[in-house]
């Protein structure tokens, strides 16, 4: 009996053990979720990338991922903004506040030559500023392009940012000033990197400050006398008590380029801060001084919007009549035939001292609002083949003009008489040309007088 009970009892144990390791040998193991290559990919295909903000649901400031179009991002104090007041081309774009951010956590795999990103304020809120980042190597460490975006306007803007980098890319914007003021960011394109590095390629419009900012100007309404402003057309800054700018810089290559005829629409800019004297279309009327433009209309005409820019006037200057429409007129040709040769170049313009002489005679101040006649007009064009990686390309052989003009009725056609180096304007006005360059190269090109071609 005692028997029978104990190999019953085995039997019965038997039978548990076997019945457990079934189980067990049924059991899925745990893997730690990973991002799909196949869908990094997949995203590849799409070329170039381009991101909406169209689908997607993220109505909360609260850091978290939102599947989109192209991929899954990380919206850290950011969503997805649907209101009246959200700047957008469609029904949504992203918005951002204080120094929030938005990520992408894929790759994409065809690389970037350039990002192109439209940009506006929310609402009426204040002026913001922001940068663009990039990571090749999963978001592990991330790398700044280009130069910081000012976001004033509330229309939406494209900003292009050169990146030239082929292989794996993923990048993430970062709203940098802080504060209460949001920003809208919408149609986010990566166009895909076609190789090079060097000369050669295709004609882009680039970073219009690449070269550095030469005195150092800020968006803050605290440096009036050294307010920057950024326009998709060029950067300048700004000086509230002269009137006009200190300097302005852009970008010209063919890219810039199109049929647009000249708009001929000059105009106050609105985007100045709220309390300052705006300069008018009218306001140099019978002063004797021409409407005299730093970045020229015939640089702009990609788009009615692009030369439509040039004509505000905090693009002008009180310049003499001979000066602007024969001496000016002939170096920025000639500018134009360098571009059409195959070059880009980046160029800074600006006016110095106080007393010109126009066909009026000679003034200090026009206007009622003492607009400043600046003494000295001057230009500074560095030359490029067209290329990637401009900054990097710069060496001590790379042709610099530097001219230097006196605002007056007798001054020459031949811009080329009017040749310095960049050292002397640099020690007439206080500025820091080139900045971006490295001091050995700076050295060697701003010493150096131009003795190249002038037509």
């Amino acid at each position: 009996m005692k028997k029978n009970l104990l190999r019953s009892r085995i039997i019965v144990l038997s039978a548990l053990i076997a019945i457990t390791a079934f189980f067990i040998s049924c059991q899925k193991e745990y893997v730690e979720p990973t991002v799909s290559t196949q869908e990094t990919l997949r995203k590849a295909t799409a070329s170039p990338m381009a991101e909406n903000f169209e689908s997607g649901t993220k109505t909360a400031y609260t850091a978290a991922s939102v599947t989109l179009t192209s991929g899954s991002w990380y919206f850290n104090d950011a969503l997805l903004g649907t209101l009246s007041t959200d700047r957008k081309n469609g029904t949504k774009s992203a918005r951002i506040r204080n120094t929030g951010k938005i990520t992408m956590q894929f790759d994409y795999a065809n690389g970037a030559s350039t990002v192109d990103i439209y940009h506006a304020k929310f609402g009426t809120d204040a002026t913001s500023t922001w940068d663009l980042y990039l990571s090749t190597n999963g978001g592990t460490s991330w790398t700044k392009m280009g130069s910081t975006v000012t976001t004033s306007s509330t229309t939406l803007t494209k900003v292009s940012f050169t990146v030239s980098q082929s292989g794996n890319v993923r990048f993430e914007i970062r709203k940098i000033s802080g504060g209460t003021a949001r920003i809208n960011i919408d149609d986010f394109t990566i166009n895909d990197y076609s190789g090079g590095g060097g000369g050669g390629g295709t004609p882009s419009c680039d970073d219009n400050m690449a070269l550095g900012n030469p005195s150092g100007a800020v968006t803050s309404t605290s440096y009036p006398n050294n307010y920057l402003m950024t326009k998709t057309q060029y950067t300048m800054s700004y000086n509230d008590s002269k009137r006009t700018c200190n300097w302005v810089s852009w970008h010209l290559s063919t890219a810039w380029i199109g049929t647009t005829p000249r708009q001929d629409d000059f105009r106050a800019d609105v985007t100045l801060p709220a309390g300052w004297v705006q300069v008018g279309a009218t306001d140099f009327s019978g002063s004797g001084f021409d409407r005299g433009h730093m970045c020229p209309s015939a640089d702009r005409t990609g788009s009615v919007a692009d030369n439509s820019a040039t004509f505000l006037m905090t693009n002008m200057i009180p310049q003499a009549p001979i000066n602007n429409q024969q001496t000016w007129v002939n170096l920025e040709n000639y500018c134009r035939t360098l571009i059409n040769a195959g070059n880009e170049l980046y160029i800074i313009s600006g006016p110095w001292g106080q007393g010109g002489t126009g066909s009026a005679g000679a003034k200090t101040l026009i206007s009622t609002k003492n607009i400043v006649v600046p003494a000295y007009v001057w230009k500074i064009v560095v030359v490029l083949p067209v290329g990637t990686n401009d900054v990097t390309r710069i060496t001590s052989a790379t042709r610099v003009i530097a001219i230097w003009t006196p605002n007056t009725q007798s001054v020459s056609s031949a811009w080329g008489g009017y040749r310095t180096t960049v050292d002397y304007i640099e020690n007439q006005t206080g500025y820091d040309f080139l900045n971006s360059v490295s001091t050995t190269i700076q050295s060697a090109i701003e010493s150096t007088v131009d003795t190249g071609a002038t037509s």
